[in-house]
């Protein structure tokens, strides 16, 4: 399960580059907070672009697609049987 901090954003504005290293070496998230009311996130970027295209309509169509293709079975491995690993 992923860390969640909360802090108020006054000392999230001293230790900034502690907290990026967190939320993007640990993937930690953190709640920053004025006057103890949460305002703001901060999480890795490439997480926030995973949530960001999940938001997107076409790209839960396409995934809601790829889902019902699985289930009905019609589905195809990604190479041949016959297809011999690159590195040999």
């Amino acid at each position: 399960m992923a860390t969640i901090n909360r802090l108020p954003i006054t000392k999230a504005r001293i230790n900034l580059g502690q907290i990026a290293r967190r939320a993007h070496n640990s993937k930690e998230y953190f709640i920053l907070e004025k006057d103890g009311i949460p305002v703001i996130g901060i999480m890795a970027a490439d997480e926030m672009e995973d949530y960001l295209e999940l938001r997107d309509r076409k790209v839960k169509a396409s995934i809601a697609a790829s889902a019902r293709n699985r289930a009905a079975g019609k589905t195809r491995p990604a190479r041949p049987k016959s297809a011999s690993p690159r590195w040999i």
